[in-house]
């Protein structure tokens, strides 16, 4: 009685996972999709990846959806279990931070699709392979540049700066608004017109704003998985897209051990993206910095007063005091601004309760290391150089906050 049962069994199960195999294998399965992501993607941001996909065939499916990420992210267990009826779309989004320039190679999107019925599945490559490359932050660049020319910001860290001042470069002859400085009434106009008249002035044109940038060994350091030379290259690309919009000429220096990218200042539309293929092909380099290289090609390449904004890195008072002759006559001959980066890591092991006496011992070696930063700092100060103490993260927000500080005050 037993062996018909199992019989009927077998054959119900045969016809089923037939039926199932005819469906998935036969024309009336029609499984669409797409992946779009941006034309290129922004070093350090969350950059969007969108997947479309759409059934078009005439029953429901069942598909869990696997796209071969770069590897790069090594993400190995990224899926998507979609369940979708005749005719249903679906658009999933979800979020890459690349923390490495260079090409990212994504493979094809792959939907192991099964029926209700649920004994067979199928594989269908949704979407083709594509590569994007990674570049500096356009987000960034992007978004700074709207907060620089806002009037009112409540972002924190970018803060309005209280014009000293003025530059020297007329505009026009207007009529007093309240609030406006005294010092600025044209008093021939006045009695001309009988009415209080001011002189406007523009700020200055055409200055000369360069990025010089160090890419030695210890520019290697990490934070948050971004290297300290990928947060100075983002910083760089931001504060030259500013200064191009405040109609400033802008440049670029890159050095290590030898000097590496030299571009001159200019105001081109072209600009912008020299600098931004320069910054993409930019490679760390495990060498010390040659400051007497830099100083002949700083002497070389720019030949009239600019602001200068150099992005390196002293862990210790013997390398500032190794780099200080170099800055000091880079200083004399333009406007300076060093930025140097705080190690947030020490900061915050700093402040942990010890646990153990090995504990204590450790956090005095951090709490030096602070320090010596802190002095590093005031004597670079202390000959009249420009010095910036700047969070990694922090690094952009302060250096367009000088730039716009500097250029408010006139000093550019």
């Amino acid at each position: 009685m037993v062996e018909p049962v199992a019989w009927v069994a077998l054959i119900v199960l045969l016809s089923a996972a037939a039926t199932d195999v005819v469906l998935l294998y036969s024309g009336r399965l029609a499984l669409r999709g797409s992946r779009t992501t941006s034309r290129m993607m922004s070093l350090g941001d969350e950059n969007p990846v969108t997947l479309h996909i759409i059934n078009e065939g005439g029953y429901k499916i069942f598909s869990d959806i696997y796209d071969e990420i770069p590897y790069q992210f090594q993400m190995r267990n990224f899926f998507l279990h979609l369940e979708l009826e005749p005719g249903q779309e679906e658009t999933v989004t979800y979020h890459l931070r690349p923390v490495v320039r260079g090409e990212y190679d994504f493979g094809v999107v792959n939907a192991i699709t099964s029926t209700v019925i649920g004994l067979a599945s199928r594989r269908v490559m949704i979407a083709e392979p594509k590569m994007v490359p990674v570049y500096p932050s356009i987000i960034q660049m992007k978004k700074y540049e709207l907060l620089a020319f806002a009037r009112i910001s409540t972002f924190e860290g970018i803060k309005k700066v209280r014009k000293i001042g003025h530059s020297y470069e007329f505009e026009k002859i207007r009529q007093y608004n309240q609030g406006d400085d005294l010092r600025s009434i044209n008093w021939k106009a006045t009695s001309r017109r009988n009415q209080l008249m001011v002189n406007q002035y523009e700020d200055e044109r055409s200055q000369q704003v360069y990025s010089i940038i160090d890419k030695s060994r210890s520019m290697h350091m990490p934070f948050h998985e971004l290297s300290l030379l990928d947060y100075a290259i983002n910083t760089s690309l931001v504060i030259s897209n500013i200064a191009l919009q405040k109609f400033d000429k802008t440049g670029l220096i890159t050095y290590s051990h030898r000097i590496g990218t030299t571009l001159p200042a200019e105001r081109s539309e072209m600009q912008l993206k020299k600098i931004l293929n320069a910054l993409y092909h930019e490679k760390p380099q495990s060498f010390e910095a040659n400051f007497d290289l830099l100083y002949r090609a700083v002497k070389n390449v720019i030949h009239s007063r600019s602001l200068i904004f150099i992005y390196l890195n002293f862990e210790s008072m013997y390398a500032m005091e190794r780099a200080l002759p170099v800055l000091k006559k880079i200083n004399h001959m333009h406007l300076l601004v060093v930025m140097i980066f705080e190690n947030t890591e020490l900061i915050s092991y700093s402040h942990k309760k010890p646990e153990f006496v090995s504990d204590i011992y450790a956090q005095t070696i951090a709490m030096k290391l602070l320090n010596d930063k802190k002095q590093i700092v005031a004597k670079l100060r202390k000959y009249g150089i420009q010095t910036i103490l700047s969070r990694p993260e922090d690094l952009s927000i302060n250096t367009v906050n000088k730039y716009l500080e500097l250029k408010s005050r006139g000093l550019i």
